[in-house]
């Protein structure tokens, strides 16, 4: 465990959102000397900033906005990387640390490496809904452990750093870990002598291309989600969905095959019928999210049994489903935030995936209320490959719109129309117009769904801010409608 109590530690990015924020304020609070560098001048940070401003004024902290240099990262002990940074093994400055043998670390292994144990650890990574099953597996725990002994931290967001002094041996602590977050979690990963982490029960939702642009192939991407189970201990376990509906059925075998824990593979397609209380509705809508919900009743049926590893009885997987029923389900993942002239809006911008979009669309595909479905797709250009979703402006049951946005508009547009598409495509360049489009064509039981399949860093910081004004222009639309 690297020690930072009184050590100049750099931090390499501080981020528009506060990335940064929980990390900085807590090395100040041991007793660091912090120096933060962000690429971003400090205008486009002007709210991070806000956040460690007393810091600053205080000489805890030390900003240096508007570019890196290369001595920053070469005379301190210890650097702090953001997960966001793209293929940190070729960036410059990180080169330099190693160079200097510097060793560099990141927010999560800060926080793992000082949980109390491990015993009660739940990670949870997959290329699509690993929020919602994080969220949901928490929800289960502080319905039966209490709200005060669970903990939910890592890519869902804010950083459990600073609830280190209230976290205690016995309670639950789950963390969403994306795939950079598990990159930086492996043997030798950051400096020399790195060890290795997985939690101690680890689950998969499902591996499928996703995050190029960060690992450069599929390959690096799914060796980098593999890290979840690769250093578990024997009486740890690896909960994964297989089969239909997850990753492993375009696989030969389950992603964790390999573990030398014990691996459960969940079949949910098989599980689902024979476990589903026939009166149960969740909030959160689609055949999707009864699988999310499905696989994180599995988890919290073993942890309240006591039985991981090994796959809980059915009767234990019924008798937990009937807790999510008030789930309420997270920002920016099929969230409603509104309804215009019968047209109910849903803000999915989390969707970052052509994967998650189709599941999405999908979502209302047994829904008698959403008899049309109005689609804003596109974004940053991830290089996935995003002609299922141009597809679904096709066929016998085609959408009643395309509405294309972003960089990747134009190419989504031109392949539905080289698909077939005719008149239900519009390349709309904004989200204001999409959304000013769609509106216009859509009718009463319609529904208009923002499920972009692409980053948003080409128009916006990130999804929270795209789905923020995507939330703003259906509610401004919603009282322009009540007053004509």
């Amino acid at each position: 465990m690297l020690e930072v109590a009184g050590k100049r530690v750099t931090v390499m990015g501080l981020g528009r959102f506060g990335g940064g924020v929980g990390v900085t304020r807590w090395l100040a609070a041991q007793g660091a000397e912090v120096l933060v560098t962000d690429l971003d001048p400090a205008d486009k940070l002007a709210a991070s900033v806000a956040q460690v401003q007393d810091l600053a004024d205080r000489g805890a902290v030390t900003l240096r906005l508007g570019g890196h240099n290369v001595s920053d990262f070469t005379t301190c002990d210890v650097v702090v990387a953001n997960p966001a940074v793209p293929r940190p093994w070729e960036n410059r400055f990180l080169r330099a640390a190693r160079a200097a043998k510097i060793p560099v670390t990141t927010e999560i292994r800060l926080l793992v490496e000082r949980l109390p144990s491990r015993r009660h650890t739940i990670g949870v990574t997959g290329s699509a809904g690993k929020s919602t099953t994080t969220a949901m597996i928490a929800h289960v725990l502080r319905r039966t452990a209490g709200a005060g002994r669970v903990h939910t931290g890592g890519n869902i967001g804010g950083s459990l750093l600073g609830e280190l002094d209230r976290i205690r041996d016995g309670d639950w602590v789950v963390l969403e870990l994306s795939s950079a977050m598990l990159y930086w979690l492996g043997r030798g990963v950051g400096y020399e002598g790195a060890r290795g982490w997985s939690p101690s029960v680890a689950v998969i939702t499902n591996i499928t291309p996703n995050h190029t642009d960060w690992h450069g192939t599929f390959e690096h991407y799914a060796h980098s989600k593999q890290e979840i189970f690769r250093y578990q201990e024997p009486c740890d376990a690896v909960v994964e969905a297989v089969g239909p509906g997850a990753s492993a059925s375009a696989h030969p075998h389950a992603w964790s095959a390999g573990a030398t824990s014990t691996a459960v593979h969940v079949r949910l397609d098989e599980l689902l019928p024979r476990v589903w209380p026939p009166a149960l509705r969740l909030r959160v809508p689609g055949e999707h999210n009864r699988r999310n919900a499905l696989l994180a009743a599995v988890v919290a049926a073993c942890q309240r049994a006591e039985r991981l590893p090994g796959e809980p009885p059915d009767d234990a997987v019924r008798a937990v489903l009937p807790l999510l029923e008030d789930f309420a389900g997270l920002p920016h993942r099929l969230q409603f935030v509104g309804q215009r002239a019968g047209v109910r809006c849903y803000n999915d911008s989390k969707c970052t995936t052509p994967e998650a979009a189709l599941l999405a669309v999908a979502a209302f595909a047994d829904d008698p209320g959403a008899t049309r479905v109005h689609l804003i797709a596109g974004g940053y250009d991830k290089g996935s490959d995003l002609s299922a979703v141009a597809r679904l402006a096709t066929g016998e049951h085609a959408l009643a719109g395309l509405y294309t946005i972003g960089r990747t508009g134009p190419t989504i547009a031109a392949a539905a129309r080289k698909a077939g598409a005719r008149d239900n495509v519009f390349e709309c360049g904004t989200l204001d117009s999409a959304v000013r489009e769609a509106l216009s064509r859509a009718r009463p039981g319609d529904v208009l769904l923002l499920s972009p399949a692409c980053a948003s860093w080409d128009q916006f910081t990130n999804f929270e801010e795209r789905g923020e004004r995507f939330a703003h222009l259906v509610r401004a639309a919603s009282e322009e409608g009540a007053h004509t």
